[in-house]
């Protein structure tokens, strides 16, 4: 979706957007699953959540409403990219994590609210376009970054 709107493609949102999804900042769940191969006991199933379940449509907005405040080039409104689209066969109205286990056994949280972990992310894509570019136009490979079959 950040990319997308940051080269002003239109933002796909299945349905009416009203679908719910747990969202987690990546550095949190990075943290996490270090923290689970550190600390876990091996065999167990530890689920990562972010506390932080928001409708599909709502975190496009919040994207949309981000990108509108960076945009200092003209007056685009990046919520005119928003497009409904017919929802998957059984889709999933809501995903949702009891990340109970994690909290109380291994004692971790997100560190990041939603809010701002987003802004963060939006702006780390903004100035992160030559990295994210090379992989939309295929110039960059596995091979590049040392990965072998």
């Amino acid at each position: 979706m950040i990319i997308n709107g940051i080269m002003r493609k239109k933002l796909p949102v299945y349905g009416n957007g009203k679908n719910v999804r747990d969202w987690l900042h990546v550095e949190d769940h990075v943290s996490a699953l270090h923290l689970i191969l550190k600390k876990g006991i091996p065999g167990n199933t530890y689920n990562i959540g972010g506390n932080a379940e928001k409708r599909n449509i709502d975190v496009v907005n919040l994207i949309c409403d981000e990108l509108n405040k960076l945009n200092l080039k003209d007056n685009f409104d990046y919520k005119k990219l928003i497009t409904f689209v017919k929802d998957r066969p059984g889709h999933d109205k809501r995903y949702a994590v009891n990340c109970s286990k994690i909290k109380s056994k291994l004692k971790w949280k997100p560190k990041h609210k939603f809010n701002s972990g987003l802004k963060s992310v939006i702006k780390w894509y903004i100035k992160n376009e030559v990295w994210w570019r090379k992989i939309i136009s295929k110039s960059y490979t596995m091979r590049r970054i040392g990965v072998t079959k």
